[in-house]
C-alpha cells in the first residue's frame, strides 16, 4: 500500500534534519527485507507466532470442563472460577496495549521470547494453586504476557507479506485466537475427566515450553525498523576504520528513548477514538463476548438438558471449530480475491474498504445462528441441532474478525500491531466481563431468551460493515489519525 493511500489515516512520523551520507532502505537489500524472504521463512515465523497466538487463548478455556471440578477442590462457588477466565482474557487484552507499541520500539523478536518464556513459567504456579484468590491472580498475570501472540501477530504478518497476499496467511494465523478458546475444552475435557484439572496446567508448562524453544531457535526479527538499525550499528562499527561515514535508515527516531517509549504508548488509544475502529471493537467484543458466554455454559446446558459427560461436552466445541476451518480453507482467501478486483476497478488504487464485503456475510450470520442454537436448546431438540447452529457462527465469526482485522492493517500499515491492539483492549475486555453475568441472564430468561439477547445485539451491529464499505473512505478523511 503507498504512502499516499494511507494519508487519511496517518499522520506524519517525527522526523528531524540528520546530517547524514548514507541512508538505508530496507528495499535496497532484499535479502534481510522480510518481504523478499523465501516463503519458507516467511512461514517459520507465521507458525511460531500462530503457535504463540493459539496457546495462550488455549489455555484462557481449557479447564472450563472442570469448573465444578476446581470449585470443589478449592472450596470456591463456580462464579468464583468462571473469574478466572476473567481476569485472564481481560489482561489478555489490556496487554497488547503495551507489548504491540512495545515491539514498534524494540523490535518484535525480543517481545515474543520474553513474554512468552515468562507466560511459560507462569503456569507451573497456576498447577500447584492452594486457593482461588492465588489461582485468579497468576491467571490474570500469565494472560498479560500470554497476549503477545496476539499483540504483534498482526504487525509480523504485515512486516513480511505486502497486502494483495496478506488475507489468506492472516486468515490461518487467526485461527489460533478463535480455535484456541474452542480446542481448550475439548482437550480439557480429557484431561481433566482422566487426570484431574492441574495437569491441565502440566501440560501446558510442556506445551509453552517447546513452542518458546521454538521461538528461539527459529523466529526472526521482521521488523524493518529494528533490522536496518542492526545494519546501521554494523556499517558504522566497519566504517570506523576508514573515515568515519555516517549512516541513517528509513524510520529511524533519535529522540530519547522515554520520549519514543511514551508516544509509542499513547498509539492505541488514539486509533480506538477512530469512529470505525471503535465501532468495529465493539462488534469484535460482542462477539468475543457471547463466545465466551456460550462456553463457560456449555457444561451445565448440556449436562443438566442431554445428560452428557465431561469428556463428551468437550467434543461439542467442535461444532464452531469446524465452522472455523470451513472459512479459513474456502472462504477468507476470496477476501485478497475481492479486494485485488475492487482495486482493479478504482484503477489500481487499493482501499482498506475493499476488504470488508464478506464481513457482511458474517454479520447476517451471527444473529441467525445464535437464533438457531437458543431456540433449540431451549425447545431440547436433539443436540445436534443446536451444535450444527454452532458451524454456523464459527463461520461468521471468521468473517467478521478477518476482515475487521485486515481493515486495520491496511489503514495503518506501519504500525499494524498498535492498530490491533486497540480493537483487541475492548474485545478482550467485554469479552471477559460479559461471562460474569451470563449465569444469571440464563437463569432469568432461559437460553431461549437469554442467547437471543446476544443475537439481538448482533443484528443491530449487522450493518455496520456495509455503512462503513460506503461511507468509511469519508470518515477516515474526517477523522485523521495522527500517529
Amino acid at each position: 500500500m503507498s504512502r499516499d493511500e494511507r494519508a487519511p489515516l496517518l499522520g506524519e512520523r517525527y522526523s528531524e534534519e540528520r546530517d547524514t551520507s548514507t541512508l538505508l532502505r530496507i528495499e535496497d537489500y532484499p535479502g534481510e527485507n522480510p518481504r523478499s524472504w523465501q516463503k519458507r521463512r516467511k512461514m517459520a515465523n507465521v507458525g511460531i507466532i500462530a503457535l504463540m497466538a493459539i496457546v495462550s487463548p488455549l489455555v484462557s478455556s481449557m479447564f472450563t470442563p472442570g469448573i465444578d471440578e476446581i470449585a470443589r477442590d478449592l472450596n470456591c462457588s463456580t462464579t468464583a472460577v468462571i473469574g478466572t477466565t476473567t481476569g485472564f482474557v481481560v489482561m489478555l487484552g489490556i496487554g497488547p496495549l503495551l507489548l504491540a507499541p512495545l515491539s514498534e520500539t524494540f523490535g518484535r523478536r525480543v517481545i515474543y521470547l520474553t513474554c512468552f518464556s515468562i507466560f511459560t513459567l507462569l503456569q507451573i504456579p497456576a498447577a500447584l494453586a492452594p486457593n482461588i484468590a492465588f489461582l485468579i491472580t497468576v491467571r490474570s498475570i500469565s494472560g498479560f504476557f500470554g497476549s503477545v501472540g496476539i499483540a504483534n501477530g498482526g504487525g509480523t504478518i504485515s512486516d513480511m507479506f505486502v497486502p494483495s497476499e496478506r488475507a489468506g496467511v492472516f486468515g490461518w494465523y487467526l485461527l489460533g485466537p478463535l480455535l484456541g478458546p474452542t480446542l481448550g475444552p475439548l482437550f480439557g475435557g480429557i484431561i481433566v475427566q482422566r487426570l484431574g484439572w492441574r495437569w491441565v496446567f502440566w501440560i501446558m508448562t510442556i506445551v509453552c515450553f517447546v513452542n518458546t524453544l521454538a521461538g528461539y531457535l527459529f523466529l526472526r526479527e521482521s521488523y524493518a525498523p529494528e533490522i536496518l538499525k542492526r545494519m546501521k550499528a554494523k556499517y558504522e562499527k566497519e566504517a570506523e576504520f576508514s573515515g568515519g561515514t555516517k549512516f541513517t535508515y528509513e524510520g529511524e527516531d533519535s529522540r530519547p528513548i522515554r520520549q519514543r517509549i511514551s508516544q509509542s504508548l499513547a498509539r492505541p488509544p488514539k486509533i480506538l477514538a477512530q469512529p470505525i475502529v471503535a465501532t468495529m471493537a465493539v462488534y469484535q467484543a460482542l462477539i468475543f463476548g457471547t463466545t465466551y458466554s456460550i462456553y463457560t455454559n456449555m457444561q451445565p446446558i448440556y449436562s443438566d438438558i442431554y445428560g452428557f459427560e465431561t469428556e463428551k461436552i468437550g467434543l461439542l466445541y467442535l461444532g464452531p471449530g469446524l465452522g472455523f476451518l470451513f472459512a479459513v480453507w474456502f472462504l477468507v482467501p476470496r477476501i485478497d480475491t475481492i479486494y485485488k478486483k475492487l482495486t482493479a476497478k478504482n484503477n489500481e488504487k487499493a482501499k482498506p474498504e475493499y476488504r470488508l464485503p464478506l464481513a457482511n456475510f458474517g454479520a447476517v450470520l451471527i444473529p441467525i445462528s445464535l437464533l438457531w442454537f437458543a431456540w433449540a436448546v431451549e425447545k431440547h431438540a436433539h443436540w445436534s441441532v443446536g451444535i450444527a447452529g454452532t458451524f454456523f457462527y464459527g463461520i461468521g465469526q471468521v468473517l467478521i474478525l478477518n476482515c475487521t482485522q485486515n481493515y486495520f492493517i491496511d489503514s495503518f500499515e506501519q504500525y499494524a500491531a498498535s492498530a490491533i491492539a486497540a480493537g483487541a483492549v475492548f474485545r478482550s475486555v467485554v469479552g471477559g466481563i460479559i461471562p460474569l453475568g451470563a449465569p444469571a441472564l440464563f437463569e432469568k430468561l432461559g437460553y431461549g431468551w437469554g442467547i437471543s439477547v446476544f443475537a439481538f445485539m448482533g443484528l443491530l451491529l449487522a450493518p455496520a460493515p456495509m455503512l462503513f464499505y460506503i461511507f468509511g473512505e469519508r470518515i477516515r478523511e474526517r477523522f485523521t489519525v495522527n500517529l
